[in-house]
């Protein structure tokens, strides 16, 4: 019998009827036939970092962790294979003198599953991690490779950048890269209304910013990261904002490093959360209501933080920032605490102020609830029924998302 599956924050438990770890994609291929003529599913997992149930299965779960590794990096591309974790790609790249452009606070992901997902970081001028995908090889559910780019298959490109692991196996990336560069990391606490006066002067003039609302306090920890190179030898700027927050900001010179290194934050407290993106210009009521009703509501139980980034506008077809500039909030609480209630309360607040859900995060919606938020929702849905024609990737978890009943 197979081995049961249980994610990174310990909500998602299943034991699919097979667990395979192909070491190639002739591999990958016999699988996802085998799987077509017996009627069963496949879904390609990647290191289980998600909370969400994309991957459940009680099919055949696929993991791509035999898959690794940098294929070939020139002119400011780097081929990476689609198990390779985050952090590996991140060392692989610096010893390459390469560096990516932008990263989330996570290192611990595959590169495959976190761009079908969507994950981001921030900064007004960075979109998320699949805008930086310029090519994809993968193995439909026919059994077909397709190499897709901007000059092979061009029109399946802003679907297949981020597709929920609903196209195919994805088993090479491409990615713009560029060349490495260190950032300067600081950090100071301030009082909330302090933080949210500041906030657009803060996102103009760094790189990346973002911050953290803890509720049992009302204070905030403000995060900027600035290329070294270019980061005045003064501080003078981020001081002042320093003393502006007055006696409780606590500034700090974090560190100094490499990308891989400096955005991602090490996580050993384990925690589940849901995330929203919302059109930028509704962030200051919706923070303002999410607020209020946390304070009122769940004040007692929230045992940890609240995260507030952004992310540039794409023309990616699932992608939660398409076609328009995008803040976010994601609720953050302990696997040890409650979950369903608070955040439950505080998606019908993202929703209300037209929020999108992160896919690899807590959600409640459904496709009929998904379409009207995404312009090119039917185009997706086309191109995954060419390529998936049998349904080899649709388990139950990816129908409520994807198919109307």
């Amino acid at each position: 019998m197979s081995r049961p599956f249980v994610n990174w924050s310990g909500s998602l438990s299943f034991t699919p009827a097979e667990r395979v770890e192909p070491a190639d994609e002739d591999e990958v291929r016999e699988v996802i036939l085998r799987a077509r003529e017996s009627g069963r599913t496949v879904r390609p997992v990647g290191s289980g970092h998600s909370s969400s149930p994309l991957v459940r299965t009680d099919g055949i779960l696929l993991s791509l962790d035999e898959m690794v590794g940098v294929v070939d990096q020139a002119d400011e591309r780097a081929t990476v294979r689609g198990g390779t974790r985050l952090k590996a790609l991140g060392e692989g790249l610096y010893e390459a003198g390469l560096a990516m452009d932008n990263l989330g606070d996570v290192d611990y992901q595959s590169i495959a599953g976190a761009t079908a997902t969507g994950t981001h970081g921030t900064g007004l001028g960075f979109g998320n991690l699949s805008t930086q995908v310029t090519e994809v090889r993968l193995v439909t559910g026919t059994g077909e490779t397709l190499d897709i780019s901007a000059k092979s298959n061009p029109d399946l490109l802003p679907a297949a950048r981020l597709s929920l692991g609903a196209l195919g196996v994805v088993t090479q990336l491409t990615l713009d890269v560029q060349s490495r560069y260190e950032l300067h990391r600081r950090a100071w606490c301030a009082p909330v209304d302090w933080t949210l006066d500041h906030l657009a002067e803060l996102q103009h003039t760094n790189r990346n910013m973002d911050f953290y609302w803890y509720p049992r306090s009302d204070l905030t920890q403000v995060r900027t990261m600035n290329r070294a190179d270019e980061a005045p030898d003064d501080h003078r700027w981020a001081t002042r904002q320093m003393l502006e927050a007055g006696p409780e900001g606590q500034f700090r010179d974090v560190d100094v490093g490499p990308t891989h290194q400096t955005i991602p934050q090490n996580r050993e407290l384990r925690f589940e959360e849901i995330e929203y993106m919302l059109p930028s210009e509704a962030f200051p009521a919706c923070f303002a209501e999410v607020r209020r009703r946390i304070l009122a509501r769940h004040r007692r139980y929230v045992g940890w933080r609240v995260l507030v980034r952004t992310i540039a506008a794409d023309d990616i077809w699932l992608s939660n920032a398409y076609g328009r500039p995008t803040t976010t909030i994601a609720c953050l609480q302990n696997t040890t605490l409650p979950y369903e209630d608070y955040f439950r309360d505080m998606e019908s607040v993202f929703r209300h102020y037209g929020g999108r859900p992160h896919w690899g995060k807590k959600h409640w919606m459904t496709a009929p609830d998904l379409r009207p938020l995404l312009p090119r929702w039917d185009d997706f849905q086309a191109v995954r029924r060419r390529l998936d024609p049998d349904g080899v990737f649709l388990t139950p978890d990816l129908a409520r998302l994807l198919e109307e009943t």
